[in-house]
């Protein structure tokens, strides 16, 4: 996939079975703010309403995967009480985890803060070489925000989590892998390629099947569930 010119916020390409994402704010680092959250929030709406797709790839253009929330945005909401408001209204989020299709992040460069908890909300990771990850966000006073406090520590144990949480470290995509929050890591010119190889090999198995693995899998770390019985 050639690399996208300035435009829209997100892109939004089907390849038969298999809709790839695209974060497209390369000269930010694909950091996402409030044009980019609506932008995806379609996009991700579009690939769960359709019942011709059975896989999504999210991938970022340019230099990086994504660096989370874009700084020069934050404080800038009414009030926080309108800012909850609109976040639940449309919860790219909570849509994302919730995605009935299998999901593949492809990433590569910085991959951090809300960018790395994208990731996290797929159920698949494959990382160029280059990737990085880290969740810097207790250097601003804040804590991650979208979900990596949950994600995060299903993936690797809550001592792991707690110490990218508190210390904001930087992960190589080499000790991502070795984590598990990485299936793959193969070299940036192979990524694109990589996602859509996995891709296809998904979408070859059943849409029923897919979603009653992943619900097993989820309910298996949520005791609500039953899974711990």
């Amino acid at each position: 996939m050639a690399r996208a010119p300035a435009g829209p916020a997100v892109l939004y390409r089907r390849r038969g079975p298999i809709a790839v994402v695209s974060l497209n704010r390369p000269r930010v680092l694909n950091a996402y703010d409030v044009a980019m959250r609506d932008a995806l929030f379609e996009a991700l709406t579009a690939v769960r309403d359709d019942p011709e797709v059975r896989v999504m790839v999210l991938r970022g253009n340019g230099p990086a995967f994504s660096t989370g929330g874009d700084l020069s945005e934050f404080g800038s909401a009414p009030s926080p009480l309108e800012a909850r408001r609109v976040r639940w209204a449309r919860d790219v989020w909570g849509t994302l985890r919730a995605l009935p299709q299998a999901t593949i992040a492809a990433v590569h460069g910085w991959t951090v803060g809300g960018g790395w908890e994208m990731a996290l909300l797929c159920d698949l990771c494959i990382a160029a070489a280059d990737a990085r990850f880290a969740l810097p966000e207790t250097a601003l006073a804040m804590i991650p925000g979208v979900g990596g406090t949950q994600t995060l520590p299903r993936a690797v144990g809550e001592g792991r989590a707690l110490d990218f949480v508190l210390t904001g470290r930087v992960a190589s995509a080499a000790e991502a892998l070795e984590l598990g929050f990485v299936q793959r890591v193969v070299p940036r010119a192979e990524l694109d390629g990589a996602a859509l190889s996995l891709a296809r090999r998904l979408a070859a198995i059943p849409p029923a099947l897919v979603q009653a693995s992943k619900r097993a899998v989820h309910d298996a770390l949520d005791p609500r569930a039953g899974g711990w019985r």
